[in-house]
């Protein structure tokens, strides 16, 4: 009974870590940019008692009883799929129209700076020295350029538009146009990446210990490579949560759970009959 009750407590604290995944995709379903999760769940070891050797009758299960331990959350993988647009008719918002591509964000931290990668482009300009305006995210973090520098330029923009290989493009109030391209990295590894808050991401502090380089993980989208960037402007990326989806999991998750804890109550009155007779 006491394996009863640590094979169902071993689930338990499982099918926690999976409705924590449900419930920041649900808190994050109205999140420009944001990328659900979806969980997998993988067998924990199990022992195996081939006390039947006697037993020749024909079957299709294996020989033996496995006895195991429970179920752990083998992986929380990242949904790359595309949201829908929302159409905005903003000029400064700017929505990635292609899996994978992060807009480049300068964070700061303790040492010194750090660059992020979102794909959330509602963004503002905030005034700079010498007259000059600076392109930030909603929380004020400074946009990179695709030199890894702030985006800066004069204050006296009249409007924005986007081309086709990702270049902003500002008309100024004299009629001149200055052209901008902004940061954009591929994540081909998103699962590696280290989630900070919203719909950021950076890249994990031990990536040695992790077998790979920075080069498997993110790669800068520059020269001929930025054709491939897919941009629109006036409009933001909605979230790809599937809320019909995330719902079912919801309601198999809390199911599962009650099954667990009621093993649990069950082994526990089982072993009270135990006692008392002992």
């Amino acid at each position: 009974m006491l394996r009863t009750m640590i094979t169902a407590t071993n689930t338990l604290n499982q099918l926690q870590h999976q409705l924590d995944l449900i419930g920041n995709n649900l808190a994050n379903s109205n999140t420009h940019g944001f990328k659900a999760s979806e969980a997998s769940f993988q067998e924990l070891l199990y022992q195996q008692f081939n006390n039947d050797k006697a037993d020749e009758a024909p079957r299709q299960s294996p020989l033996g009883i496995r006895y195991g331990v429970g179920a752990a959350l083998g992986q929380a993988s990242m949904n790359s799929k595309v949201g829908s647009l929302q159409i905005t008719d903003r000029d400064l918002d700017f929505a990635l129209t292609k899996p994978k591509q992060y807009f480049n964000v300068l964070m700061p931290t303790e040492d010194g700076e750090q660059v992020a990668y979102t794909r959330q482009g509602a963004f503002y300009v905030s005034p700079v020295d010498n007259g000059q305006l600076m392109l930030v995210t909603s929380e004020g973090y400074p946009v990179a350029n695709a030199a890894g520098q702030p985006i800066t330029f004069a204050d006296d923009v009249e409007s924005y538009s986007v081309r086709p290989n990702g270049t902003l493009e500002l008309k100024m109030n004299d009629g001149t146009t200055s052209e901008i391209q902004p940061g954009v990295t591929v994540i081909e590894r998103p699962n590696l990446m280290e989630h900070l808050s919203g719909t950021y991401s950076v890249l994990p502090s031990n990536l040695a210990e992790l077998g790979v380089a920075a080069n498997d993980v993110v790669t800068n989208l520059q020269g001929v490579a930025r054709g491939g960037i897919g941009l629109e402007n006036k409009a933001l990326e909605s979230s790809n949560v599937d809320m019909q989806k995330e719902m079912t999991d919801l309601i198999s998750v809390q199911r599962n759970y009650q099954f667990n804890s009621r093993a649990i109550t069950l082994a526990d009155q089982m072993m009270g009959l135990i006692n008392g007779i002992r």
